[in-house]
């Protein structure tokens, strides 16, 4: 099998052999693809080695460097266009003199090294985003002029400046500050939510509380109202208790198949590359597994990346105005009948620090499936390798819940678990709406969303993901 390593110097060898010279070529013709993909696997390996790593913070950063990458060689096709006025019909971004050569592969280094660095500098690891754009750099810049070098880097550059500008008036800028704001005041009352008693982060504050007021890339995003949660109720008899029993009763029976599923979709933002990151690595593999060139590549990024980040923005206006609860806090006070309390239900996944309403693993794969649905076609097969590098996981399963203290000394029994091992292997999906199916199903057999959490993600996503599609790409 060729790596991503191999392949790049494997087509390096081509070049030089064919004796290209982009500058001698068509200001239209379509380059290599590889040069975009090489930068999507430079993100998502900056994203899941950030600190501070949200899937609200990385979801905005790929949706402006998926535009970005779009942005910077658009021109080079005459069936593509622009599509920034669509977004901000104020910002005119610079255009190339058609009349003079571009290296549109050195115009897409130019800016997503400036983009990557200008969303994770703070990390205090771009080294690796520089030696990137100047292997890129050298790869191209010997069979051109300098003048052609000169004039698409700093073309790549302005572009990317005007977006990033732009990008700070969206009210998620320098994001990672404020991941979980001290002067957040949290709503209490039935049903609401409250910090899970063991969760994926320590803090009992609500991550980005704020967040779903930020812009979003499509106006028609901004303007989708809001779906309506379930009506809170302790009647045995209610949808809103059926839905939490149904996550109670689902827990019992777990299959060794269905923990694979969950641990595959889980994207713990402290091990992975957090949701945001899964779905750009699901744009790669398409555009791998196709003939897609250059634009179409970029396109594919742009459409996910901007999808991406307005699933978030919309499901986070969801969550902090209901604030609906987590499965665990209703079935511990209504539906577990165990009498010890220094042990309750747990979930099978850990839960993350913010409300339940709606899915934000469903929202975003359901906005992912349909840009690239839309772009590939409904029966696109692919195997999804996001996590197959990852090393063998270690993890626990509660044992039954102990009802009764002990009758001897009255010191209540503790928990039993059990140790087991997962191996994280590549999965195989016959569309792109199948993957995003079994992420939704996953939060459910995770123990941390009800089903109609999951259905209302789902529904939402294909929503966005539409509007993004609706955009005048051609």
């Amino acid at each position: 099998m060729i790596n991503n390593l191999s392949r790049s110097l494997l087509l390096q060898i081509c070049l030089l052999l064919s004796g290209y010279s982009q500058a001698q070529q068509p200001i239209s013709n379509q380059p290599a693809t590889s040069i975009a993909t090489d930068w999507a696997d430079m993100t998502v390996r900056i994203m899941t080695k950030a600190p501070k790593n949200t899937p609200t913070y990385g979801s905005r950063a790929i949706g402006y460097l998926g535009l970005t990458m779009y942005e910077t060689v658009v021109y080079s096709s005459p069936k593509h266009r622009s599509v920034m006025r669509k977004l901000a019909d104020t910002l005119t971004l610079p255009k190339p003199d058609l009349q003079k050569a571009y290296c549109w592969e050195l115009a897409l280094n130019a800016g997503q090294a400036y983009m990557l660095k200008a969303f994770y500098a703070y990390t205090n690891r771009t080294l690796s985003i520089d030696s990137l754009e100047e292997a890129i750099r050298h790869r191209y810049a010997a069979s051109l002029t300098p003048e052609v070098v000169d004039r698409s880097e700093q073309f790549g550059k302005a572009i990317a400046t005007k977006i990033y500008e732009w990008s700070k008036s969206d009210g998620g800028h320098e994001g990672y500050l404020y991941n979980f704001p001290k002067d957040y005041e949290r709503a209490q009352g039935p049903g609401l939510w409250v910090p899970p008693v063991i969760g994926q982060s320590n803090t009992k504050i609500p991550m980005h509380p704020t967040w779903g007021k930020n812009r979003p890339f499509s106006f028609r995003n901004a303007q989708l109202p809001l779906p309506k949660p379930l009506v809170y109720s302790t009647d045995t008899t209610s949808k809103y208790f059926r839905q939490y029993k149904e996550v109670f009763d689902r827990h019992k029976s777990l299959t060794d198949s269905d923990r694979a599923i969950v641990m595959w979709w889980g994207d713990d933002p402290i091990e992975t590359c957090s949701p945001p990151g899964h779905s750009y690595n699901l744009a790669t593999i398409a555009i791998r597994n196709s003939d897609a060139g250059l634009v179409k590549a970029a396109e594919t990024y742009a459409r996910v990346g901007m999808a991406v980040a307005d699933a978030f923005i919309c499901c986070w206006k969801a969550k902090f105005t209901f604030m609906v609860e987590r499965p665990s806090s209703f079935i511990k006070a209504r539906i577990s009948t165990t009498t010890n309390k220094r042990y309750s239900w747990l979930p099978f996944f850990l839960e993350p620090p913010f409300p339940s309403f709606y899915s934000g693993h469903a929202v975003q794969s359901a906005a992912t499936a349909t840009v690239l649905t839309e772009l590939y076609g409904p029966g696109f097969s692919f195997t999804d390798n996001t996590h197959s590098h990852r090393p063998q996981l270690t993890y626990y399963i509660q044992g039954p819940l102990p009802d009764n203290p002990n009758p001897t000394n009255n010191i209540y029994l503790l928990p039993n678990f059990s140790t087991h091992t997962l191996k994280f292997e590549a999965r195989h999906y016959t569309s792109f709406w199948a993957a995003a199916q079994e992420c939704a199903d996953s939060r459910l057999l995770g123990g941390i969303h009800t089903r109609y959490d999951n259905e209302v993600g789902l529904a939402e996503g294909a929503k966005i993901g539409h509007n993004i599609n609706a955009l005048r790409w051609h």
